[in-house]
């Protein structure tokens, strides 16, 4: 590889999603198909190493009956690509031994005893001794390990992390390696340690785990294929991708380096739009120059994220858009809200609808514009449980879809097709108690929170108990109130006021009627509403071209290092 090369052109896709893993993947899938480095004609061919190695290990793989014909067929009956000539491919059973771990019982651990080497003991393709369970019991020789050995791991509750394997050096003292592992002890471990890393032996577990057990038995690992250059190659392959992962360390901690930059400065560019003392005049031209910056600034999509929650925070709070003295006060505004909500629920015959006091602006952090109030949810909605099954037990069956959050779609609308059916006489039932109307809000109020939507635009519907109905009062503009609740702010308080001893959170009705909601008024709610409506349009921009971006630079990163790591196909005559 020509590391000049792949540093000069490295910034074009180091933006590109999971840069660097790809990058290791690529140097480890082209080390074991013969393409990183030169073959030269004076190495001994790989078809005499295996033969040494296959005759040497024969009687020892066939110990106590292993070995057998059936478990040395390979699990890829034909070579899946070829090879350089002088490479040939082997059996891992033919190349070294395998052992079955020490079985141990709860009883046998303690603070005393043998080591014994586990999954959580290979990190990063490393031995790590920092967490080591000790065991009392007298080991064989046969799970114990030596320097060199190549630990792996065989079974794990996860597929990804079978066959995850490291090399044992520097035992400072006897070590044994437990029952979900493998031991392989071979003269080849550096090269078959890259193997077994390679994209070629993850294909290999894929299609051994075909059950509900995540695993690669001894038999799977000796059988195995691998594709065994000459020795003298297999050096100069294992010393390439040393130099090349170094490489690639370097690379990474640059992009950690850059990427905690650009986050501090996105960070400082959206502080100084939030800060208590930002004047409107400071204001605009903060806005000026975060929105001018961050495109730059931003190249993930949890950056977008936080822009689209400062524009959300900036609203609330009055700094997004201008106040009009001409407007009508929010406090008028409150009065008729409440009043309206008292005689609704008198008309309806609502038991138990209490509105809560209005909240502290001191206390909840609130520094509003004098036009503005801070009042409680349930002050100016009237939001119902849509599914009191204690009142209307009997709600399965029939044709009316029931909806959950399991039907809430990403963009904020609905996908009826998982959900389960419920009466035409349940739907009756719930429309009377919820007296749905357009601009009716429903919010997730168990398991997860928030994810706030408008009702489903198709004819008939009725909604789960993880979901509440939230009606606003005239005067409150339902798409302000939509956006506020799409805030991070409000999924953090109502996280607060949930009832957490229950097997599944849930956030009861009295405690969402509390939250804080900053009140305009009505012509500014309008006014934030288009704004916000503008700038998140923007973010969507920018989201897509981020997306588009990525691909095209993914595309980029895949011919980049095709160019900068293929060598050229030729052999070299040996040094005379």
């Amino acid at each position: 590889m020509n590391a000049d090369r792949l540093l000069e052109v490295y910034e074009q896709i180091s933006e590109a999603p999971d840069a660097i893993a790809r990058l290791r993947r690529f140097v480890l899938d082209l080390a074991v198909r013969g393409k990183l480095v030169e073959q030269v004609a004076g190495d001994e061919p790989a078809s005499k190493l295996h033969f040494r190695l296959s005759q040497g290990f024969k009687n020892a793989n066939r110990t106590s009956g292993r070995g057998r014909r059936s478990e040395s067929a390979g699990i890829v009956s034909q070579p899946p690509f070829s090879v350089p000539p002088n490479w040939t491919w082997a059996a891992m059973g033919e190349l070294g031994q395998t052992n079955i771990g020490l079985t141990y019982s709860p009883a046998d651990v303690g603070e005393i005893g043998i080591p014994v080497l586990r999954s959580n003991n290979v990190q990063n393709g490393k031995i790590d001794l920092k967490n080591l369970l000790r065991v009392n019991v007298n080991p064989k020789n046969s799970v114990l390990v030596a320097e060199g050995d190549l630990l792996i791991c065989a079974r794990n509750g996860s597929r990804a992390l079978v066959g995850k394997a490291a090399i044992i050096n520097q035992l400072h003292e006897p070590m044994a390696f437990g029952a979900f592992m493998a031991l392989f002890r071979s003269p080849l471990n550096p090269y078959l340690n890259l193997f077994l890393a390679s994209p070629v032996f993850r294909q290999v577990i894929d299609e051994v785990n075909t059950t509900t057990i995540n695993q690669i038995t001894q038999s799977n690992l000796k059988s195995t294929l691998v594709p065994l250059p000459p020795l003298a190659e297999q050096r100069r392959i294992v010393a390439k991708v040393d130099a090349l992962m170094a490489l690639s360390d370097r690379l990474e901690e640059a992009r950690k380096t850059r990427e905690e930059t650009r986050d501090k400065l996105t960070v400082a560019s959206l502080a100084r739009l939030t800060a208590p003392d930002t004047t409107p005049k400071d204001l605009t031209a903060h806005a000026a120059f975060a929105l001018e910056a961050l495109p730059a600034l931003t190249k993930r999509p949890d950056q977008i994220k936080t822009l689209r929650q400062t524009i959300l925070n900036l609203a609330v709070r009055g700094k997004l858009v201008e106040q009009d003295p001409a407007d009508e006060p929010a406090s008028h505004l409150l009065a008729r809200m409440v009043k309206e909500r008292r005689s609704t629920i008198a008309r309806r015959k609502i038991r138990g609808a209490t509105p809560p006091k209005a909240p502290s602006a001191e206390i909840e952090g609130f520094d509003l514009p004098i036009s503005w109030e801070l009042c409680a949810l349930g002050q100016i909605t009237l939001i119902t449980d849509p599914n009191p099954s204690h009142r209307y037990p009997d709600y399965t069956g029939g044709t009316v879809p029931i909806l959950s959050t399991r039907e809430f779609a990403g963009d904020g609308g609905w996908n009826p097709e998982t959900a389960k059916l419920t009466t035409q006489a349940f739907w009756e039932f719930q429309k009377e108690i919820c007296d749905f109307a357009q601009g009716d809000i429903i919010f997730a109020r168990k398991g997860r929170l928030g994810l706030p939507r408008f009702l489903p635009s198709f004819e008939k519907f009725t909604f789960s108990h993880t979901l509440f109905s939230i009606k606003p009062m005239t005067g409150l503009c339902p798409f302000y109130l939509l956006w506020l609740l799409r805030r991070d702010e409000v999924v953090e308080w109502l996280t607060n006021e949930m009832n957490q001893n229950t097997g599944v959170p849930t956030l009861g009705k009295a405690k969402t009627e509390r939250l804080p909601i900053p009140l305009p008024p009505l012509p500014e709610q309008h006014r934030i509403v288009a704004k916000v409506d503008a700038l998140m349009a923007l973010c969507d921009q920018l989201e897509a071209a981020l997306t588009s971006a990525d691909s095209t630079r993914s595309r980029l990163l895949e011919a980049l290092l095709h160019e900068a790591l293929e060598p050229e196909t030729k052999v070299l005559k040996a040094a005379e």
